[in-house]
């Protein structure tokens, strides 16, 4: 016997989500800005973030840590409602 199974593991944004193309707008938009003069603002910017992390300031040291090793992978931890096993069940529906 064959069920019909509705599957939901499409992985990411939903169907006829446009953020991405939003990106790609700003990414090219901050590509062309840099290009323009020749990348001496980025180069400024850069500059600018190796001073404050080197100055100590806390989120411009985990900025450049995240730009040179990785951001770290998030932790979840999922419980069920009284912190044990999430319980998970299904039921089949013939008809």
């Amino acid at each position: 016997m064959n069920l019909p199974i509705e599957t939901t593991n499409r992985v990411g944004a939903p169907l006829g989500n446009k953020n991405a193309a939003k990106a790609h707008i700003f990414y090219d938009a901050v590509k062309r800005a840099i290009a323009q003069d020749d990348g001496k603002r980025l180069r400024a910017a850069a500059e600018k973030l190796l001073d404050l992390a080197a100055e100590g300031t806390p989120w411009a040291v985990q900025e450049l840590a995240n730009r040179l090793d990785g951001k770290p992978s998030q932790s979840v931890a999922l419980t069920g409602d009284d912190g044990g096993p999430v319980q998970l069940g299904f039921k089949v529906v013939l008809g």
